[in-house]
């Protein structure tokens, strides 16, 4: 699954989290700061703050865009020489071209967070005040924003073109090496359909989960600090009185409660999303059989495989009940949570509306973050089980021990259990 696509896979991956860890320290410790010397200084202290798509070819992002090239090019670099590959542009360009767009899009998030303050600070001004404002004041505002969501727009196009075509190099690896060894997989129940079909749910999940946590942790690191920046204004929670950086405080502890509690109540589902795949499995591989086979499919026995599988979703509804419950209830408290964490601000006039709708989005964005895990689990669970089919692709062609489903399939077809 990996070796088709990324050379080395282990080291691979682990060198890129200790480079990548390596660059992120670096550039807040220093390497920042040292746009200066060619010509391409951070915002200082005295600056003010670019609203609008400018922002994006400022001095500082362009330093940011040479460094990240630079970084990339690098482990590029090393990777070349000590471990060519024949998917090395696609593997590692590639995903490293799909990184930035994660972190352009996490900075048009941003931008946008930027530009509620001055815009809802207007619109509270007009209402408070008759005249004070000009038409233009608001027609100016917006054309701000939509430059940026056109920019958006068309990164985001241009992205979902590039993304395709990376995962489909990666199924187009896949399928090649496995083809390489189809001797030895043709055997396995089902090769064909998880040579055809699970190498592109492999490909594709994958790169949907990887880009998704990529994105929550790009989006933690970008948000905590607007967080404790506009904590400045929030001094006071209910009931606890005074807290330190309040706003970031609350996220992340609301944050972890949630994906503990759902985490918790949803415990039986995985095992139960797993059974389901096996039973689907052994109730469709029965029907195919029956299709050249006269003796298999026969009714006693779909009757039976089919029980199983109405027995298993049925179990699935009865605990999905009492999930939904539980994640509802969660879900529409958490619509309300930051305005209950706001009452005592708000009540005391400390913050304007734009700040108000600066928090609450920035809230929004920490909070989805830590709580990647809960939203994603229903498609790490299904990654799971395409993992497992593939695993024994892996083990037949390395000569490792099949799992007891496939060593049984093959002993009743007159294949030994394991390769020789």
């Amino acid at each position: 699954m990996f070796v088709s696509f990324f050379p080395q896979p282990k080291l691979f991956f682990t060198s890129a989290a200790v480079w990548s860890l390596a660059a992120v320290l670096f550039w807040f410790f220093g390497g920042e700061q040292l746009g200066a010397v060619f010509g391409l200084p951070p915002l200082g202290d005295g600056t003010d703050k670019i609203v609008g798509v400018a922002l994006f070819w400022s001095k500082p992002f362009l330093w940011f865009y040479v460094y990240f090239s630079a970084v990339v090019f690098t482990f590029y670099i090393f990777w070349a020489l000590y471990r060519p590959h024949p998917w090395q542009n696609w593997s590692i360009l590639g995903s490293s071209l799909i990184l930035f767009v994660i972190y352009y899009q996490v900075q048009v998030s941003v931008a946008f967070n930027d530009w509620y303050g001055p815009f809802y600070d207007l619109i509270q001004k007009a209402l408070g005040i008759p005249f004070s404002t000009t038409p233009w004041d608001f027609y100016g505002q917006l054309l701000t924003i939509m430059w940026i969501a056109l920019l958006a727009v068309f990164i985001g196009v241009l992205n979902r073109f590039f993304v395709s075509h990376w995962i489909f190099r990666w199924r187009t690896a896949m399928n090649d090496y496995y083809m390489d060894n189809w001797e030895k997989l043709r055997p396995i129940e089902g090769a064909s359909q998880r040579v055809q079909e699970d190498t592109m749910r492999f490909s594709t999940t994958m790169e949907d989960l990887g880009v998704s946590l990529v994105g929550s942790v790009m989006t933690l690191i970008a948000f905590l600090p607007v967080l404790l920046h506009l904590s400045r204004d929030v001094t006071e929670l209910p009931i606890v009185g005074a807290v330190p950086y309040s706003l970031v405080v609350v996220a992340i502890l609301w944050s972890l409660f949630g994906t503990t509690f759902l985490a918790l109540v949803g415990i039986k589902l995985p095992g139960l999303e797993f059974r389901n795949q096996r039973v689907e499995a052994a109730y469709r591989k029965e029907l195919v059989y029956g299709e050249d086979d006269t003796n298999r499919a026969q009714p006693p026995t779909v009757a039976e495989l089919f029980s199983n599988v109405r027995k298993n979703y049925f179990r699935l509804y009865f605990h999905y009940v009492y999930f939904n419950v539980a994640r509802i209830f969660y879900l529409q408290i958490d619509n309300i949570f930051p305005y209950i964490v706001l009452v005592p601000t708000m009540v005391a006039g400390k913050i304007k509306l734009g700040a108000l709708n600066q928090i609450l989005n920035s809230f929004e964005q920490v909070r989805s973050s830590f709580q990647y895990l809960v939203n994603s689990w229903p498609t790490i669970v299904e990654l799971l089980s395409i993992y497992k089919r593939l695993r024994a692709f892996e083990a037949r062609i390395h000569g490792e021990p099949l799992p007891a489903i496939d060593r049984r399939f093959m002993e009743r077809q007159g294949y030994g259990g394991d390769p020789a």
